[in-house]
């Protein structure tokens, strides 16, 4: 169960790992999108972390709308709007129950990004751990690195088709790192 404490720190160690690897994931991104993952990423949790710093929500709702609207705000390309989403289905569960928000980020990427699994986008990552009601850093690392021999029907990796095999999606790997960092919150 997470409470606005956790949802911080949730946050602070996502950012973390998105700052650590920004130059990665836009590495992921270059031969089957944009190139500018990692940095919209790393520009969108900056925004993330200055909207919740030093302020007191009400609840785990409320953080979780500031978290949405920081993200669509301003993290480029399709990235902020699904995890936007992501989050503002979150807030609409109500509480901090993991087992009931990921399923309902889940349903929020799918509906928003009109994509459904094995077609090399995050949703490939979301989708199983979802399913679980304990899922381990493991579970993340399996999900994410079967995105390496999908090919990409979804997306910009989508325009790239049997070209895009062999690379791990670049959405993946960031929900890897959202999904890894709610783990260590929750130990």
């Amino acid at each position: 169960m997470l409470d606005v404490e956790n949802v911080k720190s949730w946050m602070t160690k996502f950012n973390e790992q998105i700052q650590a690897h920004h130059d990665y994931l836009s590495e992921l991104d270059t031969p089957i999108g944009d190139g500018d993952h990692g940095n919209n990423m790393a520009r969108g949790m900056n925004a993330v972390m200055e909207a919740i710093a030093d302020k007191d929500f009400t609840d785990v709702p409320a953080i979780f709308k500031t978290i949405a609207m920081s993200l669509i705000s301003k993290v480029g390309g399709a990235s902020g709007p699904l995890y936007g989403t992501a989050f503002m289905e979150m807030a609409k569960v109500g509480d901090g129950e993991v087992s009931a928000l990921l399923p309902a980020a889940l349903a929020g990427i799918k509906k928003r990004g009109k994509a459904e699994t094995r077609e090399k986008t995050m949703v490939d990552v979301w989708a199983p751990i979802a399913e679980k009601t304990d899922f381990t850093a493991d579970d993340v690392d399996k999900a994410v690195e079967a995105t390496k021999d999908m090919i990409a029907t979804k997306g910009r990796a989508s325009y790239v088709g049997e070209r895009s095999v062999g690379h791990i999606d670049p959405g993946a790997m960031s929900s890897g790192y959202l999904l890894k960092a709610l783990l260590e919150v929750e130990e």
